[in-house]
């Protein structure tokens, strides 16, 4: 065999063992390394202020029972043990002086034996819906004004007026104004009208404010332990204290399967 011809077979074989080499290397894979993209939600004024209080954590609970005691003038005017499912849908009042107050969204009940029985009505869902207003802004119905900068006690807050569309809950005619501080959102006070009982234009006479304080932390969620009532008018701000309310033994639970369950002999309001 010549020396060419062995130069030529190797030749060949190399290229041979030259090209299966290149057609088995794998083609480079790519690896992603940008982090996913995340739409930035940009909250609404009212949004901010239910995020402040843990709006998503209080739902999650079933319902949240305490203690209340309201006065008004000096006097007690209602106290006892409170349970409200955390969606409003249901709630049990069960007053000190043994008399009960049942509500079911639409529907009031009471003892036969209630002492202000003309009041069963606005006490079934006043208190509850002071207590839970921080979750309630969003509620059908719900209609807002834009934000605007309010003084009140010689502090700048975000003002916005709240009102209602026809039909909506047991008082439409109702209105507040929420002051809430600019950097945390929480609500120090809401001036309202209570129009139970009574005509708007009386209502809007004698308009009120709510102050929230002494907020504790109940599983994660801030609860005002302290409200003040006080005299309100759109030009001056807060007048006099009128009234206040204390909250105890606050928590979150799980009611039995009876617990708004209105007992017989019970008067519808």
């Amino acid at each position: 065999m010549s020396y060419m011809f062995k130069f030529s077979i190797v030749c060949v074989l190399l290229l041979i063992v030259s090209t299966s080499c290149k057609s088995e290397k794998k083609a480079p894979v790519e690896v992603e390394t940008s982090e996913p993209a995340i739409e930035n939600k940009m909250l609404t004024p009212v949004e901010t202020i239910e995020e402040a209080y843990n709006k998503d954590v209080f739902l999650s609970k079933e319902a949240i029972e305490l203690d209340m005691v309201i006065s008004f003038g000096g006097k007690e005017r209602l106290s006892g043990k409170m349970t409200y499912l955390t969606n409003s849908t249901k709630g049990k009042m069960a007053l000190n002086h043994g008399t009960f107050i049942y509500y079911d969204g639409e529907n009031v009940f009471h003892s036969p034996n209630l002492k202000n029985d003309k009041a069963a009505r606005f006490d079934a869902y006043t208190w509850m819906y002071f207590l839970l207003f921080p979750t309630k802004l969003s509620d059908q119905g719900t209609i807002w004004s834009d934000v605007e900068s309010a003084k009140l006690n010689d502090k700048t807050y975000n003002s916005q007026r709240l009102t209602f569309e026809a039909n909506t809950g047991d008082a439409p005619d109702d209105w507040y104004i929420v002051y809430s501080d600019p950097k945390t959102h929480m609500m120090d006070y809401v001036a309202y009208i209570v129009t139970v009982n009574k005509s708007t234009e009386a209502a809007e006479a004698d308009p009120h404010a709510i102050g929230y304080s002494n907020y504790k932390m109940i599983d994660g969620v801030p609860i005002a332990h302290h409200w003040e009532f006080y005299e309100w008018s759109k030009e001056d701000g807060l007048g006099k204290v009128i009234g206040n309310a204390t909250l105890n033994n606050v928590k979150f639970v799980t009611p039995d399967v009876d617990t708004f369950s209105v007992p017989s002999g019970f008067i519808e309001k």
